[in-house]
């Protein structure tokens, strides 16, 4: 399919700029900000919805005092972080004040995606800022995350975010021109549908000296993309009016295509409810889930782990031990280790009147 007609229906788009794009010289680049912000604006302009997940606090940090980002501790590269974001936010806004926009700063933790509270206020204040025409501009709170609550980089900080606005697109502006094969190949790979294991070991490696983000991880964002049924683009950020060609449909860089859009609520099982357990199912139950869309039964079970409760959301893995979807179990682990494999009709004698007709309901379920 031409890619005009794969983007055809895009109204929002979040745009992930990497360090390498808007530094030179170790330091942030006003000029290379600069030409970004008018592409960016030639979008809005036209009608898009903009959000921007911006890196390079750390080495703008980094170019204010004259030092090397690498080789350093933990706390150093955070009040790097803090100080850099300062210069970074500053940076954006001259650039877009300019041009008579105002931006705004969001800054994310992945503890803000996992908390349902705080993803919903979160989703508020992205659609405030968007109706009253302003950018959001997104960075990880670098200089207070550690290890537990962050994200790893900014590709799957994107990810979220395009999850969080239910946004149309993901434009991952980096300093590769797309996904490829092998570095024989003189082009990159037009479109991609599924993250296989393959892929995965292709894209091995890490970031830039400026970064943290190689295609690994950018993979790993495609794949959250893929399953939310939205796209993705990865794309040479230094090409000049990048985005605009983009849009345009021109056949730039590759672009990750998923199926059918979850809803906000599977988004929510998927993608920000932390696994509490395992629940095993037989053959014939992973054919009544992935090819007749029904919902899980206690009698396909045949064995769980872990100590979860009603409510919780469980992975639901074949006998092989693959994992083939998530869902918000509707039992205890006691309860279910006692009717794993009955029939629906025997639960209630065995339970008692307080019982569920399905272990997970369709509407709880997704499959990857």
């Amino acid at each position: 399919m031409p890619r005009k007609q794969l983007i055809k229906n895009t109204r929002k788009i979040v745009i992930k700029i990497g360090t390498s794009i808007i530094t030179e010289n170790n330091a942030i680049s006003k000029a290379r900000i600069a030409e970004l912000v008018f592409d960016i604006l030639s979008l809005k302009n036209s009608g898009y919805s903009i959000v921007i997940v911006s890196s390079g606090a750390i080495s703008a940090g980094a170019g204010a005092l004259k030092t090397n980002r690498e080789n350093i501790s933990i706390p150093k590269k955070q009040a790097l972080a803090s100080i850099g974001q300062t210069i970074l936010m500053n940076t954006w806004r001259e650039a877009f004040l300019k041009a008579g926009c105002e931006v705004g700063q969001i800054l994310l933790t992945e503890d803000d995606v996992k908390d349902r509270k705080r993803f919903i206020n979160a989703r508020h204040t992205f659609h405030a800022l968007l109706e009253m025409g302003i950018i959001p501009i997104v960075n990880e709170n670098d200089s207070v995350v550690i290890k537990e609550i962050k994200f790893g980089d900014n590709d799957i900080l994107s990810a979220h975010v395009t999850n969080i606005v239910e946004a149309d697109l993901l434009i991952l502006l980096s300093d590769v021109d797309g996904f490829y094969n092998n570095l024989f190949d003189p082009e990159p790979i037009e479109e991609i549908h599924q993250i296989t294991k393959d892929l995965i070991a292709k894209a091995g490696g890490s970031g830039s000296i400026h970064g943290t983000g190689g295609m690994l991880s950018k993979i790993k964002a495609a794949e959250v993309i893929i399953k939310c049924g939205e796209k993705m683009i990865i794309a040479n950020g230094r090409a000049s009016g990048i985005l605009s060609k983009i849009i345009k449909g021109e056949k730039i860089g590759t672009i990750f295509i998923g199926n059918e859009p979850l809803s906000s609520r599977k988004r929510w099982i998927a993608f920000n409810m932390k696994s509490s357990g395992k629940i095993e199912i037989d053959d014939g139950a992973v054919k009544a889930l992935q090819q007749h869309k029904k919902s899980l039964l206690s009698t396909g079970v045949i064995d769980i782990e872990g100590k979860f409760h009603l409510g919780d959301a469980v992975e639901i893995i074949n006998k092989s031990g693959d994992i083939i979807g998530k869902g918000i179990v509707n039992y205890n682990f006691n309860e279910l280790q006692i009717i794993k494999g009955k029939k629906t009709s025997q639960i209630k004698d065995i339970l008692g009147s307080s019982y569920f007709d399905e272990v997970i309901n369709r509407d709880d379920l997704i499959l990857y």
